[in-house]
């Protein structure tokens, strides 16, 4: 059965962060993916599309794709929010998370659920897929939904439009995080989009012809 993915992009400064809020046609639940640092940003945009989220899903713990945690649980206390079990503890942990290394101390909610790889999750008509790709951080994770054609995957900072995430943090690892993106995403089909943390929406396709770090150059 076809569902129609409506789905907005709400930039966050200063790192301009995508926050994905996802729903399906004719709903009014949604998934908020990694809500950044400028969470009235969020608010505006649920209200003028008059969603509630039924999750608040993370890919991975950094300060800023957490940053607005802790506002929308005030709001909506009974949202769970839903993070890789490996990424848990940046969440409380302001060193863990890098915002006090930034002369910042963003601690978010404890996470209501943690996913390991190969978990599936479900929320607002979603049946999500979970891939487990460290590298940028230890508990990194991609939701992957296969619930249309094209599917759809939000990335976080694992890869980028020609790029991807950092490796020098304390728990990266390049190694880790090449073999994971040529494992656990280029195995999926050419026209799949990818929904990255930062910058333009890209494919599989894409990043298997061009990427200079993970390219296969298969033309």
């Amino acid at each position: 059965m076809k569902q129609d993915l409506q789905l907005a992009t709400v930039v966050s400064l200063p790192f301009e962060q995508n926050t994905y809020v996802a729903a399906l046609a004719g709903r009014d639940d949604c998934l908020v993916i990694d809500p950044g640092l400028e969470p009235e940003k969020i608010f505006r945009t649920l209200a003028n599309r008059r969603l509630k989220p039924a999750a608040i899903l993370i890919t991975h713990a950094h300060s800023d794709h957490i940053g607005g945690n802790a506002a929308l649980k005030e709001r909506w206390p009974g949202c769970p929010l839903v993070v890789g079990a490996g990424d848990a503890a940046k969440l409380t942990d302001p060193w863990l998370n890098l915002s006090a290394a930034f002369g910042q101390s963003i601690v978010s909610p404890a996470a209501d659920v943690t996913l390991d790889d190969g978990d599936h999750y479900e929320a607002a008509g979603f049946a999500l897929e979970v891939r487990a790709i460290p590298g940028h951080s230890a508990g990194h994770v991609a939701y992957v939904w296969p619930g249309q054609t094209p599917p759809v995957v939000f990335v976080g900072d694992i890869i980028f439009a020609g790029s991807i995430g950092r490796t020098d943090f304390p728990d990266g690892n390049l190694e880790q995080l090449v073999s994971g993106i040529r494992a656990k995403l280029f195995t999926l089909p050419d026209d799949t989009i990818l929904l990255p943390g930062h910058g333009p929406a890209t494919t599989v396709g894409e990043e298997k012809r061009d990427n200079p770090f993970v390219g296969l150059g298969v033309r």
